[in-house]
């Protein structure tokens, strides 16, 4: 396992952090982002999706648990804040085997049904537009790709 952090003065920063993120990202990819409300999770995964080459909207699919979108790669956006352990399996394996990225908002709350290799993000809230971001790889191609974006 390994962590690097990086520090975003703006939301405009936040997103190219992000695109840039995107364009290294393959099928299979798996992000976990933890942050309190407010941190910068949904604005973090609206640039991935730019990065991708998504041109719907993207916003926190908090009450559908799981969008869809299509760019480059399918791009899939789990919020599972209103997700419990003890519910049935929403066949969440399926999407982290899949054909695109999956990106999951509050994934400690999952944290049984994710994969071993994992890069998860937790966000932190430093002002009004600052956020410092705490990239931990775990896996060999997530450590890899933590060296080639910071």
């Amino acid at each position: 396992m390994q962590q690097v952090e990086w520090i975003s003065q703006n939301e405009e920063e936040t997103v190219r952090f992000a695109q840039e993120l995107a364009q290294k990202l393959s099928s299979g990819d798996v992000l976990a982002l933890e942050g309190d409300l407010g941190a910068g999770k949904t604005a973090f995964t609206k640039g991935l999706a730019q990065g991708l080459g998504v041109t719907r909207m993207v916003n926190s699919p908090t009450f559908t648990i799981i969008k869809e979108y299509m760019g480059r790669l399918p791009l899939y956006h789990m919020d599972v804040y209103r997700v419990s352990e003890s519910e049935e399996d929403l066949g969440f394996e399926e999407y982290f085997d899949g054909d695109g990225v999956t990106v999951v908002e509050w994934a400690h709350l999952i944290k049984d049904h994710l994969p071993e290799e994992i890069l998860t993000i937790y966000i932190y809230r430093l002002s009004d537009s600052s956020r410092r971001f705490v990239l931990e790889a775990k896996g060999e191609r997530y450590v890899k790709l933590c060296k080639e974006i910071i």
